[in-house]
């Protein structure tokens, strides 16, 4: 009976308790229920609805004065209303929105849907497709609920986590896991490129954009992709940090459509157990300068070729995505602090964050009539090599920006580099604008693709 009665008075006493609504702020707290945690986080998750109008696939046999009209009613291009379905996040009472770039990238009508099921037309402040995010901006009358970011860095492995997004459209749901990785990088499916974090949280198709947040309600990343098998989560999902977030937030708010980037105009490669011996390391670590632009800020700050950064900004790196991310998460026109290793020795040196220069002038082009009507041209400078991904060793010549027409046939891409048309050499956008004018109907154009010659012949 003594027994009896002390039980019914410790649940006595615990119903009050159990009743509050609050953010769990311990793990004991957190080990009773989620729900406090959901309550206070969950209204600035939202569901997002977008469309965007796709060409289907061309006839096969448009441009050929035989076929084409035998064959028009059957390959006619039709325009066709594409939706996608995602999640995003409120970052602020005034309306800013955080989602993914493959969720509302090109999409003419963006619809924000509350938990409280009130709905948004929404506009794209800033959208970057190799991040795969995108910043909105939705107009509200009151106030609106939003989450505040938590310093990413401070992130650990094992730390609980929660993933609120809108799996498969059949609502909001929310999944439970753990942070269980760091400084993922190269792993992640989809658009996204870089760092990222990684938890067990069920992540599914549609928490794309959604939130992943701590036991305090903060925000920590924004899920990206999963790797799986079966299409559906096996545990393994990747979030983009908040820090690198709140950097695109910034920008957008500053009017800038795009996300500009800092330069680093050097090429490395992640120190492996091999070039960790060949070095005299202890344990494989950091990323060695394989190749360096001569304008390269790390260049003007005394990094050589050979030479290995170790930390950037205070945070160890060990590949080039975490080293591009650290960088990614200061402003451009600050400084930061670079340990490397050069000759046997630890330097530190003060690199700045530029960005690209776009000098000498890209001069671009784009060729109105002939067999080469349709091709777009540029001189390569650092812009240009950082806008289409450009090994830094390709500094000088000509690329491909643009291709339309029947040049699209061919075979050429945007991208590479020509060296010759008909037998000019090709060192200025104003070559490829003089060999358009040839007079001839036998065509050769030579140039460069990721480091393989290639050569191209046709006829008109």
């Amino acid at each position: 009976m003594r027994i009896l009665l002390s039980l019914i008075l410790s649940l006595a006493l615990a119903l009050p308790l159990a009743a509050q609504t609050k953010v769990p702020q311990s793990q004991a707290e957190i080990s009773l229920s989620f729900a406090p945690l959901v309550k206070e986080a969950a209204p600035a998750v939202v569901n997002i609805f977008a469309n965007r109008v796709v060409q289907q696939a061309e006839s096969p046999f448009r441009g050929n004065p035989m076929f084409q009209d035998m064959f028009r009613d059957l390959f006619q291009t039709r325009p066709r209303m594409q939706n996608s379905l995602g999640s995003g996040v409120i970052l602020s009472e005034d309306g800013i929105v955080v989602s993914n770039y493959h969720v509302v990238g090109m999409a003419t009508e963006i619809r924000v849907v509350l938990t409280d099921r009130r709905e948004f037309e929404a506009d794209i402040l800033l959208a970057d497709e190799d991040s795969d995010l995108a910043i909105l901006k939705i107009t509200s009358d009151a106030p609106l609920p939003h989450l505040d970011f938590r310093d990413s860095d401070e992130v650990e492995v094992g730390e609980l986590a929660l993933a609120i997004g809108n799996p498969f459209g059949i609502g909001q749901t929310v999944t439970s896991g753990i942070i269980s990785g760091l400084a993922r990088s190269g792993t992640a499916t989809g658009n996204a490129r870089g760092y990222f974090l990684q938890t067990d949280a069920a992540i599914n198709p549609g928490n794309s954009g959604g939130a992943l947040v701590d036991v305090n309600g903060k925000l920590i990343g924004v899920p990206t992709s999963i790797l799986t098998r079966s299409g559906g989560s096996n545990g393994v999902g990747f979030a983009i940090p908040a820090n690198l977030v709140a950097r695109y937030v910034e920008q957008a708010r500053a009017g800038n459509d795009s996300f500009v980037q800092p330069w680093a105009g050097i090429f490395g490669q992640a120190v492996d157990f091999s070039l960790a011996e060949g070095f005299g390391l202890t344990v494989p670590e950091g990323v060695v300068i394989s190749s360096m632009h001569p304008v390269s800020p790390f260049a003007e700050a005394g990094l050589a070729l050979g030479d290995i950064v170790l930390s950037v900004d205070g945070q160890a790196v060990n590949s080039p995505a975490e080293m591009l991310f650290r960088m990614s998460v200061r402003p451009v026109g600050d400084t930061i602090a670079v340990e490397y290793l050069s000759d046997g020795t630890i330097e530190q040196a003060e690199v700045a964050l530029i960005e690209a220069p776009d000098t000498p002038a890209r001069d671009a082009r784009v060729i109105e009539d002939g067999p080469l009507a349709g091709l777009g041209v540029s001189n390569i400078n650092p812009a240009v090599q950082s806008e289409l991904r450009l090994p830094t060793s390709m500094d000088t010549g000509v690329v491909v920006t643009r291709l339309t027409g029947p040049l699209r046939r061919l075979g050429l891409r945007v991208g590479d580099v020509l060296d010759q048309i008909n037998g000019l050499e090709i060192e200025g956008t104003g070559d490829v604008a003089t060999a358009a004018t040839m007079n001839t109907r036998r065509w050769r154009v030579d140039g460069v693709r990721g480091g393989q010659r290639f050569s191209y012949r046709f006829r008109i």
